[in-house]
């Protein structure tokens, strides 16, 4: 089913807030975050791209922006800016990030042109950022197992999703190992979250679903959509238990959007399973 109507031309970053029970997204290139709760649809516009967020309070997020992290008071709209994001880099933006268990918040950047290797992944713990991985093209699947012991990414452009271990305090410990390698059927990992039983729901671009996929990364199930760009996926709801998936106009011609007419709008699938509760953010 259609959750929201309005069309993304890069929808993103999916968020429901628990304290609120609100369901925030991104239009990446639309410099836009989108909402919809009972009051009623909701849109808030930037003067440059926004991709993804987590929640530090009742009222304020967390924001990635193509040139830093910044908090965002959701009902004045007052921003307050905590680090710069790849300064020396214009030609670089945000992409998929995610809170982790220990509070804290991992974020991609990528090239605006989809340069290879250009970006990396990075982490942001109680006022440090700390670069993780570099020489990454699309990053995304940032997700993270119940028990907080072990991460999870992608590079897009490699078709692989690898996981890596994690300290006490949220760190990786040790080199990331491959985890799910799906450049042999031709599928792009794209967006990803994890569920309580440690189930990867992993949006697969150009594959018009949202994939199931075991702690031993056997395939279970997928949930298809009727968009081919399926971005990015979230549990919410009140008992957490429907699965949101944004998706995604870009790269489609004025025939192709015409032929798919849902895509861009973001969706929802009640009943697949239950998510974890997003983590709050330490600042």
């Amino acid at each position: 089913m259609i959750h929201d109507h309005r069309r993304c031309e890069l929808g993103e970053g999916l968020l429901w807030h628990p304290i609120r029970e609100q369901l925030f997204w991104f239009d990446i290139t639309g410099k836009a975050m989108l909402s919809q709760d009972r009051t009623g649809q909701r849109l808030w516009r930037f003067p440059e791209m926004v991709s993804a967020a987590g929640w530090v309070s009742q009222d304020t997020l967390l924001i990635a922006s193509e040139r830093g992290i910044f908090l965002f008071d959701i009902e004045s709209e007052a921003v307050e800016s905590l680090c710069l994001l790849e300064a020396d880099r214009p030609q670089n933006r945000s992409n998929d990030g995610r809170a982790d268990p220990q509070g804290g918040f991992w974020i991609g950047t990528m090239s605006k042109t989809n340069a290879a290797g250009a970006g990396a992944i990075y982490r942001y713990y109680k006022g440090e950022i700390r670069c993780l991985y570099n020489g990454i093209t699309i990053p995304n699947a940032i997700c993270f197992t119940p028990d907080g012991r072990t991460a999870q990414f992608t590079d897009t452009a490699h078709g692989r999703v690898m996981r890596v271990s994690l300290n006490t305090e949220g760190w990786p410990s040790g080199e990331p190992a491959v985890f799910l390698d799906l450049a042999a059927q031709g599928r792009a990992p794209d967006g990803a979250v994890i569920d309580v039983d440690g189930v990867l729901w992993l949006a697969e671009w150009g594959s018009a679903r949202v994939a199931a996929y075991a702690p031993d990364a056997s395939f279970l199930r997928a949930i298809p959509f009727d968009a081919p760009h399926t971005s990015c996926p979230a549990f919410g709801g009140p008992d957490l238990g429907t699965l949101f998936c944004t998706s995604a106009l870009k790269g489609m011609d004025a025939a192709a959007r015409a032929a798919q007419p849902d895509s861009g709008k973001t969706f929802a699938a009640p009943g697949v399973a239950r998510g974890q509760i997003e983590h709050r953010v330490l600042l």
